[in-house]
């Protein structure tokens, strides 16, 4: 059997996205059917269109949305890598960056003068974002010159909103009442922590508090992963995401280190000095560090610099104002929060890209053959 689909890259991660209408509504029957097109049983996912890695081995699935004043919906897929599963309870931004350009290319959304505003919907979670695509000259462009820290590749323009992000997975923007707390992982000394949920449900570890710095490189966080991991274990049920008796997952909530600013090199080979940026992140995706930051991470740790007594305000000296720049392994990105109430961000916006890499046709064996085939 096959499958049409079309590969986009959003920001720093690429999504295989689907049309609803060509794969099979059944959440089971779309898992198989995504577990077999990415070749997801093997761990470097070689028979199949999987990309191996946390940000490359991702999908969605986009509809119209029945919703009134939403545009699109779409329902976002972490697919595993070598585990034959999918995570489906989580979000990505950067893929939504994808998604807004994919509408409108595909003529889901009227292109509307120089600039198009798409409204999405991720079904996961309820999270509402807008996607600002640069439609300059009243047409659709499969190129442009923006550019995002991790790549040096240019791509169309999409500034891309989350709309009241506060809650959206907990229903509080702090799960466990509190701004910080010590969290004790195993017989381990306990670590300071902000457990936040605004974009998606996250943990962020107070880097200098626990021996770290927030500004690893890479290969370092590598051999912290088995730790975050503990880490995000312990927090989930605090948070409510985790039934007791329930194997954890992987996907939420998101768990890395945040510190304060210092000189470093990114990924690319670049310098940034301390002054350059307010907050050092370092995120894992999955079970692994992520190479930059997942959009919904960079929410929560702006979200996280708005609140008193935080593990991000305490870096950045208090409570931050419009803008907080962070600095990721790729480089430095800039959030900005605004139409602030009560401490609640209800628009949070990043300045990405994305670019439309290929339509195709997946082959897909018949393993993993479902109802809709």
């Amino acid at each position: 059997m096959h499958i049409l689909a079309t590969l986009v890259r959003g920001g720093t991660s690429k999504c295989w996205l689907f049309n609803q209408v060509d794969v099979p509504a059944d959440r089971g029957d779309l898992e198989q059917l995504l577990v077999a097109a990415y070749g997801a049983t093997d761990p470097v996912e070689l028979d199949g269109v999987g990309g191996a890695t946390p940000t490359t081995s991702k999908a969605a699935v986009i509809s119209a949305s029945p919703e009134p004043g939403v545009d699109v919906d779409y329902l976002f897929a972490q697919v595993g890598i070598g585990t034959g599963s999918v995570e489906w309870t989580s979000n990505c931004g950067n893929c939504a960056t994808g998604v807004a350009l994919y509408a409108v290319s595909k003529g889901m959304v009227p292109v509307t003068g120089d600039r198009t505003c798409v409204v999405m919907r991720n079904t996961n979670t309820g999270a509402v974002l807008e996607g600002l695509v640069d439609t300059t000259g009243g047409v659709v462009h499969h190129f442009g010159r923006q550019t995002v820290p991790g790549t040096r590749a240019g791509g169309v323009a999409v500034g891309l909103t989350f709309r009241d992000p506060a809650g959206g997975t907990t229903g509080l923007l702090l799960p466990t009442g509190q701004a910080a707390q010590d969290l004790r992982v195993a017989a381990a000394e306990p670590v300071r922590v902000s457990m936040v949920d605004a974009g998606a449900p996250v943990v962020l570890v107070d880097a200098v508090g626990a021996g770290r710095t927030g500004a690893e490189p890479l290969e370092r966080m590598s051999a912290d992963v088995h730790w975050l991991r503990a880490i995000r274990h312990t927090a989930a049920p605090l948070m409510g995401l985790d039934q007791p008796g329930e194997e954890p997952g992987d996907a939420v909530p998101k768990v890395g280190l945040v510190g304060p600013p210092v000189p470093y090199t990114t990924t690319l080979g670049e310098p940034a000095a301390a002054e350059d940026y307010d907050v050092s992140v370092r995120m894992l995706s999955m079970n692994a560090p992520h190479p930059a930051i997942g959009l919904t991470s960079a929410v929560a740790v702006a979200a996280a610099g708005l609140l008193e007594g935080s593990v991000v305000s305490r870096i950045t000296g208090g409570p931050t104002d419009e803008w907080l720049r962070l600095g990721t392994p790729a480089g430095i990105v800039a959030v900005r929060c605004t139409d602030v109430r009560d401490g609640l961000p209800h628009r949070v916006t990043v300045q990405r890209a994305a670019r439309l890499l290929a339509d195709a046709r997946i082959y897909v064996p018949e393993a993993g053959r479902t109802q809709a085939a």
